[in-house]
């Protein structure tokens, strides 16, 4: 019986309780615009994984995998590098594991009606590496700038005739 006492030492090690490490600040940046376009065709214009390169007004090649298949990494502007880590009929979810800040995106369309659709781009990254409050806020500023900016310029594609 004198292994219980270390069997619960390990699963609180495994838990990472008793763990050193700072704990994760994660903050969400959604951002979405209707289209007016049915989703179908939406998705056809932004279901892409390097589309991304025509909004962004860069670079994007895919330097791993096949585009749009899982575990496909796209670089971006010759500096980003992001891994699809999952895939649906009408989104997609991307990872930069090894940034500081941890981040995850996921684009969605989800139908309105025959003629509408919703655009969702949603931001998951983890602050707690960001120096200080100020920072930390400056920094979320930023990325909501940033994503507000990319929709508008992913919306626009969906709509072009």
């Amino acid at each position: 019986m004198t292994f219980r006492p270390h069997l619960a030492a390990c699963a609180l090690l495994a838990a990472g309780i008793g763990s050193a490490a700072a704990a994760a600040e994660f903050v969400t940046v959604p951002v979405e615009a209707t289209i007016n376009a049915p989703a179908a065709v939406a998705w056809k214009t932004l279901s892409g994984y390097c589309a991304i390169g025509a909004w962004l007004k860069t670079s994007c090649v895919i330097t791993s995998g096949q585009d749009g298949e899982m575990g496909a990494v796209r670089r971006i502007a010759d500096r980003v590098d992001e891994l699809l880590v999952a895939r649906t009929a009408w989104s997609y979810t991307y990872a930069q594991p090894k940034s500081p800040i941890d981040y995850h995106g996921t684009v969605e369309i989800q139908p309105i009606d025959k003629r509408h659709a919703r655009l969702l781009y949603t931001l998951v990254y983890d602050a707690e590496p960001l120096a200080t409050p100020e920072a930390k806020a400056a920094d979320k500023a930023r990325r909501i700038k940033q994503f507000t900016a990319i929709v508008a310029a992913m919306k626009a594609a969906a709509e072009a005739k």
